[in-house]
């Protein structure tokens, strides 16, 4: 595949060029990153244009990286804290890019919707938005997909408790299912490890 990567990365290169804030080559593979006001240009670029022809959308997803910080030696020790990461195709080239976007503000994390561009990003994006709150501008149905019309928060935020919230149950007076407040304690769980003289026959 590093043949591929030999002919994409001069492509991106001159293509995008003064649109690039990094462009990475690592373990067979090439991750663009871009701000995200070039996001949605940079997009309909990467599928249009005929060196690229990168047509489709493999998967889409957010990321929080506030735990990053607390990582000696991290790269990640500042900056933005929310992030969209893309995973493209070109079927005619035979070839594969990462590209990846930050969210400007971590108090509301917006990025561009390239629904638009390609219509498989629909549902991922509504994922994103469900699970780290990351708004994407344009969309036209930016809505929970995955947890409850009720939920509170956003559960892969790494600041969101493990028990949540809420929890729900069928109360059987009302005859409807309520909301209260967690009365799960939160505890940690060690396993007991046995350990045996002889185990194994080993002395």
């Amino acid at each position: 595949m590093d043949h591929k990567i030999d002919l994409l990365q001069p492509a991106i290169e001159a293509v995008l060029a003064g649109k690039i804030h990094s462009l990475v080559r690592d373990r067979g593979e090439l991750t663009l990153t871009v701000k995200a006001a070039d996001y949605l240009g940079v997009c309909t670029t990467l599928r249009d244009h005929a060196e690229l022809k990168l047509e489709q959308l493999i998967d889409l997803c957010g990321l929080d990286y506030s735990s990053y910080k607390d990582g000696a030696g991290s790269p990640y020790t500042e900056g933005p804290r929310y992030c969209v990461v893309l995973h493209l195709l070109s079927v005619s080239k035979n070839w594969r890019l990462r590209l990846k976007v930050f969210c400007p503000d971590d108090g509301l994390p917006v990025v561009a919707s390239v629904n638009e561009v390609w219509a498989a990003a629909n549902w991922f994006e509504r994922e994103a938005f469900d699970l780290y709150g990351i708004v994407f501008e344009g969309h036209a149905d930016l809505r929970r997909i995955l947890t409850d019309y009720g939920f509170i928060g956003h559960p892969f935020r790494k600041d969101f408790p493990t028990t949540g919230y809420v929890e729900m149950r069928y109360d059987a007076e009302q005859r409807r299912v309520i909301y209260q407040p967690v009365t799960i304690e939160p505890r940690e769980i060690t396993p007991r490890i046995i350990r045996e003289d002889n185990y194994g026959g080993l002395h």
